[in-house]
């Protein structure tokens, strides 16, 4: 009795806990519990790869990471949509390459040694990624630049350039592996002499024919028919062509958020208000600033390169009688209104050819004293590096050509170059320091002109925005979620109710709405079949209500939803056969194509230069062309039943051409290895069974 005591005294909690869940699984069923907790776990999961998960947590782990690579190989942020989904990319082919392609490459018998990777990160074969980091002024790999990198990366306190380094050589070994695993396949690829032999004559031979086509016709037959069963048996085998991808089908009415009359009249009068001043002021820099869409472009324009902006403007400054000073009236494009001013006019050179020393760290004094000195002519550009270190410069670039420059290639700040004097000096003052400069050649100047432009386009206010916005809600609440009443709604107010299949997860674009359009399908993978959203608000341009038709779900599509076009495929097959039999009985003993083209009441058609090796090209059924390739000359075909009728031909003779040459076979296999290694990737991720799920998070 004591020893039953003790246990329940010290167990009676835990037989308590086991008693409850014994209990709690007759009111919930274990396979509810185990749904619920996958659910849970897929819920917060980005993405599987051949089995293995990759949650948010994970993801987003290697999402900073190739955030601080991003950020100490270009020394700012990802700030851009397109640079955040370059680095989301990255992020998510470290998995990729992590569970799906390294593995399956060391399983192919692939390895890259540590001597190999020294070789390729410092020695006599160093890697592109390498090469072109690590360069000097002039863009050339320099193993300077590396071996400094590589010494002072001990005195990085940061571990910055530890953590780059680390990446450059993980990045390099991996491409060493895609590189040799892409090699197994181009080099298994090769055209041996033989098979060159062969792909020539195939290419160059055609043939000459005669022959008669029954048509099937547009009337059905029917006497021919398509079971339930031949066409379960055909998707049976042939299921793998209905392979499919996550999708869904909507129907959507959107509205588009345009400007007002009223918006547009109150644009046109703020360009109106400062028009007096825009023409008179002093610092039209900082007016634009303040009054302007777009702001000033210190640049010279020549005729033409304003059309961009509008053509009237092109044709206002360099208009016969227009010159500096001169101001255009209003002008008005779209929903945008313009004034121009011409700022200034001179003959400028599209190009010049420019010599250069650039000064850092200089004071103005030191740097006037080193333009006096090459003013002198006493010294060249070429010794000034050494001659300005003696004066006391702590910092000196490097003397020599800035080359050739044009207005979309030159440094910034440097635009005086286009108007200066031929071989004179001067200092040009630039974000990047000083520079001595001189142009020493120039291409034939023209006129050109400084424009400023006063640009204010017409927005929607926030009274239209809110109009629009009732609009939408007016729709989405007599829908009141469902796709039948959405539909009549729509049919009795007018308004296009435009439809969208196979929308695919995380999409940028449905129809015309082609801005950040994930908030459409995202809702989408989160509704039900037959419910019609509330307003979704696509960045206060647009105004979407959508109705989520169809749910595709990952994997084989239902045989009931690709059952009419299996049905045509067999209908097609079946009345060949039948049409085939039935013209094979009428020609029977018939032995000239004339003959049998009166019994079929056609007549006899004839065809030259037909080639097996561009099928695509000659407009003929391809069922035709594979057959007369390979018929016996002078032999009547039994009937052949094709893609659009029966045929019945005659080869007449043959042609052995010499237009396909051994170049044009190498390169015909170099691509169809070219297709071979641009389709080993994706094979790889269907055999994986990859599922990418980065656009419910970002």
């Amino acid at each position: 009795m004591a020893v039953l005591e003790k246990i329940r005294v010290k167990f009676g909690i835990l037989i308590s806990v086991i008693i409850a869940l014994a209990l709690l699984s007759f009111i919930i069923d274990p396979n509810t519990i185990s749904q619920v907790a996958s659910s849970m776990s897929e819920k917060y999961r980005v993405g599987k790869i051949d089995g293995n998960s990759v949650s948010y947590q994970d993801f987003d782990n290697e999402l900073n990471y190739q955030n601080r690579i991003f950020e100490y190989m270009y020394r700012r942020n990802a700030n851009t949509d397109q640079e955040m989904e370059y680095v989301r990319n990255m992020a998510w082919k470290t998995f990729v390459d992590r569970y799906m392609f390294m593995p399956d490459a060391r399983k192919a018998g692939i390895h890259v040694g540590e001597a190999e990777l020294v070789s390729l990160t410092s020695g006599d074969m160093v890697s592109p990624l390498i090469s072109q980091i690590f360069v000097d002024e002039t863009g050339t790999f320099s193993t300077d630049m590396l071996d400094s990198f590589l010494k002072n990366m001990q005195y990085d306190q940061s571990g910055q350039a530890r953590m780059f380094w680390d990446y450059l050589q993980h990045t390099i070994t991996t491409d060493q592996y895609y590189m040799k695993y892409n090699s197994l396949f181009s080099a298994g690829n090769f055209l041996n002499p033989l098979m060159m032999t062969e792909a020539i004559a195939d290419n160059n031979n055609s043939v000459n024919v005669e022959f008669v086509m029954l048509p099937y016709g547009y009337q059905r037959d029917t006497t021919v028919e398509v079971s339930d069963a031949e066409i379960k048996a055909y998707y049976k085998a042939h299921k793998k062509l209905y392979r499919q991808e996550a999708s869904r089908d909507i129907e959507y009415v959107v509205f588009e958020v345009k400007p007002s009359q009223t918006d547009i009249a109150d644009a046109n009068d703020k360009v109106v208000k400062v028009y007096d001043e825009f023409s008179s002021t002093d610092n039209v820099k900082n007016f634009l600033m303040k009054n302007s869409d777009s702001q000033y472009n210190d640049e010279w324009y020549k005729k033409g390169e304003l059309r961009s902006v509008s053509a009237d403007i092109d044709d206002f400054v360099f208009g016969s009688k227009t010159g500096k000073g001169d101001v255009s009236e209003v002008i008005t494009k779209d929903n945008t209104f313009y004034v121009a001013r011409v700022m200034d006019s001179a003959m400028v050179p599209d190009s010049v050819f420019v010599k250069g020393i650039l000064l850092q760290g200089v004071q103005t004094d030191l740097a006037d004293s080193l333009l006096n000195v090459l003013k002198t002519g006493k010294d060249n550009f070429s010794n000034v590096a050494a001659q300005f270190s003696a004066m006391g410069a702590s910092q000196t670039g490097e003397a020599g050509d800035y080359g050739w420059m044009t207005k979309n290639t030159m440094f910034p700040g440097m635009e005086s170059v286009f108007t200066a004097r031929l071989n004179n000096l001067y200092i040009i003052d630039t974000q990047y320091g000083k520079h001595i400069v001189k142009v020493t050649d120039r291409s034939e100047p023209m006129l050109k002109k400084k424009v400023a432009i006063l640009e204010k386009e017409a927005l929607p206010s926030g009274n239209t925005i809110n109009e629009y916005y009732v609009q939408a809600n007016e729709l989405a609440t007599k829908a009141d979620g469902k796709y039948e009443n959405l539909k009549k709604v729509a049919d009795e107010e007018g308004l296009a109710l435009l439809t969208r299949n196979n929308l695919r997860e995380g999409e940028e674009r449905v129809g015309s709405v082609n801005d950040r359009t994930k908030e459409i399908s995202k809702w989408a993978y989160e509704a039900k079949e037959g419910k019609v959203s509330n307003v979704l608000n696509i960045n206060n341009d647009y105004y979407v209500v959508a109705a989520l038709k169809k749910i595709h779900k990952k994997g084989y599509t239902p045989v009931n939803e690709v059952a009419a076009s299996i049905s045509n495929i067999l209908y097609t097959q079946k009345l060949g056969e039948k049409k085939a039999a039935e013209v094979a009985e009428k020609i029977a003993g018939l032995d000239s194509m004339q003959a049998i083209a009166d019994t079929l009441g056609t007549a006899v058609s004839t065809r030259d230069g037909i080639s097996f090796s561009s099928y695509m090209n000659q407009g003929l059924d391809p069922k035709f062309i594979g057959a007369v390739s390979v018929a016996e000359e002078g032999v009547i075909s039994a009937p052949l039943a094709g893609n659009i009728g029966v045929y019945v031909y005659k080869v007449t003779s043959r042609d052995s051409g010499t237009s396909f040459t051994e170049d044009d076979a190498k390169n015909q296999a170099a691509q169809m290895s070219y297709y071979a290694s641009q389709s080993l990737l994706p094979v790889m991720m269907q055999d994986a069974d990859v599922e990418d799920n980065r656009a419910r998070f970002f």
